[in-house]
């Protein structure tokens, strides 16, 4: 064998290894990309059952009801054109009530969303800026442009 022949079966090792390797990458982050969608993008796009994502909007007025288990909340999110109905077990930040911001994260099954976990935004003014970006765009929002938290402050 040449050291040309030698050198040709190295580079072409390195590349298999280093292709091996990005498909390994990609394949994780394939399965721990969480998307956002508000209720109005859920209806116009195909979402996949059981994938996890987050969605994010208004808690609907009159929407919030306990089952009689006494753990699981349902509720309706909605950004002023769709409502989404959402069921979440467990116990609900201080902040949550009717008409306030949530992002809820959590899998879509059978048009039904099932939340893992709960968010209620944290002060009176702040709102995450996917939900401020979907109010908007279905005409609904009213308020000021969202406040970065301080950590992000230069």
């Amino acid at each position: 064998m040449t050291r040309k022949r030698k050198r040709l079966y190295i580079v072409l090792g390195g590349l298999a290894l280093l292709g091996v390797a990005s498909a390994l990458v990609l394949s994780a982050f394939n399965d721990n990309i969480v998307f956002f969608y508000s209720p109005s993008d859920i209806a116009a796009k195909q979402v996949p059952d059981g994938r996890a994502i987050r969605i994010g909007g208004l808690v609907e007025t009159g929407s919030v009801k306990r089952e009689s288990d006494g753990v699981t909340l349902d509720f309706k999110v909605t950004d002023g054109n769709t409502a989404l109905l959402v069921a979440y077990k467990g116990d609900v930040p201080d902040l949550f009530r009717e008409g306030q911001g949530v992002v809820a994260e959590g899998k879509l099954e059978h048009g039904m969303f099932r939340a893992s976990t709960v968010l209620a935004k944290h002060d009176e003014t702040y709102m995450p800026p996917e939900v401020v970006d979907a109010l908007k765009r279905a005409g609904h929002w009213q308020g000021e442009p969202p406040k970065q938290s301080s950590a992000a402050k230069p």
